[in-house]
C-alpha cells in the first residue's frame, strides 16, 4: 500500500445516486464502501453545518472542491463582469474548501472559442487568476488547475510553464488522466507536471470510439477497459513523486454501482 502513487480515493458527490438518502447518509455510504472521501461542487447551497457533522461522524475527508461557476463564467471571458463573477466564485469557493478541511479548489482557468483567441485566454487567465493568489494564501487552499477539453493549454509543456509563471506556492494542476488521452499519452503529461500535480482526476478513454463515434463517446468506458496505460501511469506518477488522492469522476449511481467502482479504481491502483 506504501508503494500506491494514488493510495486515498475520493469521488464526486453528484455521482452518489442512491435515492432517498440524506447527507449524512451519503458520507456514510461511501465510507461503508471504503472510499477516503469525496468532493463537492463549490459555491453550493449545501447546509455547511449538515456537512461538517456529516464529514466528522463518518471519518469520509473532503479533500478538494470543483469551481461551480467557471463554465457559465469563464475566467477568459471578453466581458469584464463575467470575469470578476468568476472571481468572487472563486475567492467564495476557496473559502468553502477552508471550512470544509480542504486543501484544494479546481478550476478551469480558461476557454478559447470564437470570442476568445488563444493569446486573450491566456493573458486573461494569467491576470485573473494573479487576483485572488493572496486569498489563497488567506485560507491555505491552493489552487489546482485543469484541462477539461476547452481548447487552452493543450501540451504538457506549456501547462507546466503556465503554472510556473505564477511562480507562487499556492497554484498548481489537477491532472486528469482520461481528459489528456485525446492529445496525448498521460504518463508524458505527468514528467513534465511534476511537482506541480496536486490531485488526479480518474476517468478512461478509447480512442478507437473517439474516432469511429465522435470524441466524446470516447468516455464511454468503464474503468480498465480503455486505453489508459494505468501501469505506466502509476510508475511515471513514483518517479515525480506523486502520493496521495485520486478522485473518481465517471458517471455514478446506486450502491451497488459505487462499490464496483471502488473495486475497478482498487485494481488499477495496485498495477
Amino acid at each position: 500500500m506504501t508503494n500506491r502513487p494514488l493510495n486515498k480515493v475520493s469521488l464526486k458527490w453528484g455521482m452518489v445516486e442512491e435515492p432517498g438518502l440524506s447527507i449524512i447518509d451519503r458520507f456514510l455510504l461511501l465510507a461503508d464502501l471504503g472510499f477516503d472521501g469525496v468532493e463537492l461542487d463549490a459555491p453550493n447551497d449545501l447546509p455547511l453545518a449538515e456537512i461538517i457533522a456529516a464529514r466528522d461522524r463518518s471519518g469520509l475527508a473532503i479533500p478538494g472542491v470543483i469551481n461551480s461557476v467557471h463554465w457559465k463564467a469563464p475566467l477568459t471571458d471578453p466581458d469584464p463582469e463575467v470575469r470578476r463573477r468568476c472571481l468572487q466564485s472563486i475567492r467564495t469557493a476557496l473559502d468553502n474548501a477552508r471550512e470544509y478541511g480542504a486543501s484544494t479548489m479546481l478550476i478551469v482557468p480558461g476557454v478559447v472559442n470564437a470570442a476568445t483567441s488563444y493569446a486573450q485566454a491566456y493573458e486573461r487567465a494569467t491576470v485573473e487568476l494573479s487576483k485572488v493568489l493572496e486569498h489563497a494564501d488567506k485560507t491555505g487552499v491552493s489552487i489546482a488547475v485543469e484541462n477539461v477539453w476547452n481548447d487552452f493549454l493543450l501540451s504538457p509543456l506549456e501547462a507546466a510553464r503556465f503554472v510556473d509563471g505564477f511562480n507562487h506556492p499556492r497554484i498548481g494542476w489537477y491532472f486528469d488522466v482520461g481528459n489528456v488521452l485525446r492529445y496525448g499519452r498521460p504518463a508524458h503529461w505527468i514528467e513534465a507536471l511534476g511537482k506541480r500535480i496536486l490531485k488526479i482526476d480518474v476517468k478512461e478513454f478509447s480512442l478507437e470510439r473517439m474516432n469511429t463515434l465522435g470524441p466524446w463517446k470516447g468516455f464511454d468506458m468503464e474503468l480498465g477497459e480503455g486505453d489508459c496505460d494505468w501501469a505506466a501511469v502509476n510508475q511515471a506518477l513514483r518517479l515525480v513523486g506523486y502520493s496521495g488522492w485520486a478522485s473518481i469522476e465517471v458517471p455514478g449511481g446506486d450502491r451497488h454501482r459505487l462499490r464496483d467502482l471502488k473495486a475497478r479504481f482498487d485494481r488499477l491502483a495496485a498495477l
